[in-house]
């Protein structure tokens, strides 16, 4: 099937919104199981392998990554927010994609060996080597994926994710249960990044053209401020794995990635169920600042509800869950994920903010914001290593929030946004995982230190949620009423 670029969506406001919920609902019920499923794949693999194995992909995966992000050079967000693309025009952004797709791998081939020298760790070429073969695949992918999400086809878009999720996870404990160390995790990754490549293109072929950089002018420069903000924000979110595996070595590396993955991964997929949905609609509504600020606080109340105790009973029971989950080993991890699980609550509602500036034409302020974090945020981290990976996870409770604010307060300007109405929009949230947060060290402190450690987990676990549902049913009845309504209405 040849597509060009997508149908316009409709601009009123209750199609758009039954759009967008139906996109959601989708998008979640495909992948709340899966990622769970995924997590628990990442703790039965765990135990296979040692933090080592961890540690030499993670440090593959710190240069893969920023050729990932200049290999889609953010031409998948620009089809999907100008609009006004043609399809001649789309046909060569796919030309560039595949070109970009085959050059970055080319560039990871040559600079595997030079990286693993940087590192200090020889088996690391070989592993670089292996994973960049999905940097082809991706190439062919961008493009067509991009289309299905200005389609709004996100219900095909969530089977693939979850299909791909799946593979991954199956690959991964198959190989590492046959012995393959570290190997079973890139080959879990090629596998899924390949199967899915597949099913997008099934899924949406689009003609390929020659790229003509003077007809795709306006579309290039939008995609320069995406990419650059993109690689900036690569560059602040990997310097953590870079201090931590080159300064503290692999070992701390691989515990302190497994903190990363429990304590933020899972409720980065949480947001990301919302905001992989969300960019179409804001360029839709991008002159209509009433509807603009109804959405960003809506999804971000939405996605508060759920981060923030989950963040805060991560922080709180730490030293149990992983003593539990992955036994003495891996004991390290418990200070990194107090502190990873705390920041993740803020990390969670931070992606609309960009979304709406690119929507609304400030892409240029998002890109400088973006490099002033690839600047102060490896400062920090150093600065921070001296007291060892807690001081590294410290550096992103304490720093990044700073650097954040100013993406805040242009937003807020720009849509006329008060931020008292943002923060009493979150008060449901802050104020009762708070509260929760008092009844677990209540009887964290009077009665469970002598239960044994699995049941003393489970207790602490089941008296944070009850306090929790306990004091948002009770102190915020009539906004969860009004938002299960229109949820239920729409969908």
């Amino acid at each position: 099937m040849n597509r060009g670029s997508a149908t316009l969506l409709p601009l009123d406001q209750p199609t758009l919104d039954r759009s967008l919920v139906r996109g959601v609902a989708w998008t979640a019920g495909v992948r709340a199981p899966t990622q769970l499923l995924t997590w628990a794949s990442t703790l039965i693999v765990a135990r296979l392998l040692t933090p080592d194995d961890y540690g030499l992909v993670g440090m593959a995966s710190i240069f893969l990554g920023l050729l990932t992000l200049l290999n889609e050079f953010g031409l998948g967000l620009t089809i999907v927010t100008l609009r006004e693309l043609d399809d001649a025009q789309v046909a060569q952004i796919n030309g560039l994609s595949i070109i970009f797709g085959f050059a970055a791998f080319g560039v990871s081939c040559v600079a595997a060996i030079p990286v693993a020298h940087l590192f200090g760790e020889p088996r690391l070429a070989n592993v670089i080597v292996a994973l960049s073969l999905a940097l082809i695949a991706s190439g062919f992918r961008t493009v067509p994926f991009a289309l299905l999400e200005k389609e709004l086809r996100f219900r095909r878009l969530a089977l693939i994710d979850g299909t791909q999720a799946l593979v991954h996870a199956a690959g991964a404990i198959t190989f590492a249960s046959i012995g393959l160390g570290y190997w079973a995790l890139v080959a879990g990754n090629l596998l899924g990044a390949i199967v899915a490549a597949s099913l997008v293109l099934a899924s949406c072929v689009h003609s390929i053209a020659w790229p003509r950089f003077r007809i795709l002018g306006s579309a290039l420069t939008f995609s320069w401020h995406i990419i650059v903000s993109r690689i900036s924000w690569y560059v602040y979110s990997n310097a953590d794995f870079f201090v931590v595996g080159r300064i503290l070595g692999t070992t701390a590396l691989g515990t302190y990635g497994l903190a990363w993955s429990l304590g933020s991964v899972p409720l980065d997929k949480l947001s990301a169920l919302v905001s992989s949905v969300t960019p179409a609609y804001f360029s839709a509504i991008k002159t209509d600042q009433p509807a603009l600020r109804r959405y960003l606080l809506n999804l971000t109340n939405c996605i508060a509800i759920i981060a923030f105790p989950a963040a805060l009973g991560l922080a709180l029971v730490a030293d149990d869950f992983v003593l539990v989950a992955l036994g003495r080993g891996w004991e390290a991890a418990i200070g990194p994920l107090r502190l990873l699980g705390l920041y993740a609550s803020f990390r969670s509602i931070l992606p609309f903010l960009t979304q709406i500036l690119n929507s609304i034409g400030e892409s240029r302020f998002a890109m400088f914001n973006g490099l002033v974090a690839a600047f102060v945020m490896p400062v920090a981290f150093y600065l921070g290593s001296s007291w060892g990976s807690v001081g590294v996870a410290a550096s992103w409770l304490l720093v990044h929030p700073l650097v954040t604010f100013p993406l805040y307060g242009r937003l807020f300007n720009k849509i006329q946004l008060g931020t008292l109405q943002y923060l009493a929009g979150l008060w449901p949230s802050l104020s009762g995982s708070l509260i929760m947060a008092f009844g677990v060290l209540a009887v964290r402190y009077s009665f469970d230190s002598d239960l044994d450690l699995p049941l003393r987990f489970a207790v602490d676990v089941l008296v944070g949620a009850t306090t929790y549902l306990l004091t948002v049913l009770v102190l915020h009845r009539k906004r969860l009423v009004a938002a299960y309504a229109f949820v239920r209405h729409k969908v």
